[in-house]
C-alpha cells in the first residue's frame, strides 16, 4: 500500500521566489533564509518521495472572489505555473498524479469531507516556491520536479475559513486514503504558508516570534492542542494572514502518531526574521 513517510512546513512567500528567479540568493539580505533550506535540499536528495501532496492557498490566480473552494484537489496531469501579475515563475510545469488524487478524492469524500475537484488550474507561488526551497531552482525548460505533485488548495483568504480542528481531522482522513491507495508508493505531506505576518491595516508588518515558535513547539509535541487554536488567536497573534498555519495542521494530522503511532522524528528546525514583512518558519517531520 501506499504510505505517508514525512511532513514537510514551510512558508511560501512570494519575494523568496523572486529572490530565487534573480539570483539574489547569495545578498546578505536573502543568505541567511536560503541558508536555512541547505539541510532540507540535502535530505530531499536522500528521501525523495514518489509523490508530494502539496497543502497551499491560491492567490487569486486559479480561483478569485467569484468562486471559493473550501478545500479543492487537483486532479489533473500536469499544472503549469501561474502568472501572477509578472509572468509565469521560470520553473517547470509540475506533473501530477491523476490516479492517486481520484482516489483521495473518493475516499476522502466518503469520509464526510467535501472536496471541490479541479481539473485544470495554473498554481502560483504558494506552490512553486517550497518546491524551490526544498528541490532547488531547476530550469523551467530543461529539468522537471524530482516527482508528481498534488495540489491541495485551502481557502484562508475569504471569511469563513476552515478551523484548525477541521483541518486536523481532514489530514487524519487523507491518510487513510493514501495508506488504503493499492500502490507500493512514498508520499510526502508538505502544509505551506505562515507564520506570522499581516500585508495591511495598521498592523501591517506584524511578526510574532513568541508565537510562531511556541506554535512550532506545539505542531511537533502536542498537535491536538494546536489544532484547538481558535481563529481569533491566529488573528491577534499572528496577524491577519497568520490563519494560514490551520494548512500546516492538514499535514501534522496525517503523521503517523496522531492514529497511534510512534510521535515523528525532527529531521530539521528552521525559523528566521524578517523575509520580505514575514517570518519564515519551516519543519521536517519524519514517521518512525
Amino acid at each position: 500500500m501506499a504510505r505517508i513517510t514525512a511532513s514537510v512546513y514551510t512558508s511560501h512567500i512570494p519575494a523568496i521566489g523572486a529572490a530565487l528567479d534573480l539570483g539574489k540568493t547569495q545578498e546578505p539580505y536573502w543568505q541567511p533564509v536560503f541558508k536555512g533550506y541547505e539541510v532540507s535540499k540535502t535530505w530531499m536528495q536522500h528521501n525523495k518521495p514518489d509523490v508530494i501532496f502539496l497543502v497551499y492557498n491560491d492567490h487569486a490566480t486559479a480561483f478569485d472572489l467569484d468562486f471559493i473552494p473550501t478545500f479543492a484537489i487537483g486532479t489533473a496531469a500536469s499544472y503549469a505555473p501561474a502568472d501572477e501579475g509578472w509572468g509565469p515563475r521560470p520553473v517547470p510545469t509540475v506533473i501530477g498524479h491523476p490516479e492517486l488524487s481520484a482516489h483521495i478524492a473518493h475516499s476522502v469524500i466518503q469520509q464526510d469531507f467535501d472536496l471541490t475537484i479541479v481539473n485544470k488550474m495554473p498554481v502560483d507561488h504558494g506552490l512553486t516556491v517550497p518546491l524551490s526551497l526544498m528541490c532547488g531552482q531547476p530550469p523551467a525548460n530543461n529539468f522537471a520536479w524530482p516527482c508528481p505533485v498534488i495540489p491541495f488548495a485551502v481557502n484562508v483568504v475569504q471569511y469563513p475559513v476552515p478551523s484548525g480542528g477541521r483541518c486536523f481531522a481532514l489530514g487524519q482522513a487523507i491518510r487513510r486514503a493514501v495508506e488504503s491507495f493499492d500502490e507500493d508508493l512514498n508520499v510526502h505531506i508538505w502544509g505551506t504558508g505562515g507564520m506570522s505576518h499581516q500585508l495591511q491595516g495598521p498592523r501591517a508588518g506584524l511578526i510574532n516570534k513568541a508565537f510562531d515558535n511556541a506554535f512550532l513547539d506545539q505542531l511537533i509535541a502536542d498537535p491536538a492542542a494546536a489544532a484547538r487554536i481558535p481563529h481569533i488567536d491566529y488573528v491577534r497573534e499572528a496577524g491577519s494572514e497568520g490563519i494560514e498555519l490551520v494548512m500546516w495542521l492538514i499535514a501534522r494530522g496525517a503523521m503517523a502518531d496522531v492514529a497511534g503511532g510512534k510521535p515523528p522524528r525532527v529531521a530539521h528546525r528552521f525559523y528566521h526574521v524578517p523575509a520580505s514583512n514575514t517570518a519564515v518558519g519551516h519543519l521536517i517531520l519524519e514517521n518512525t
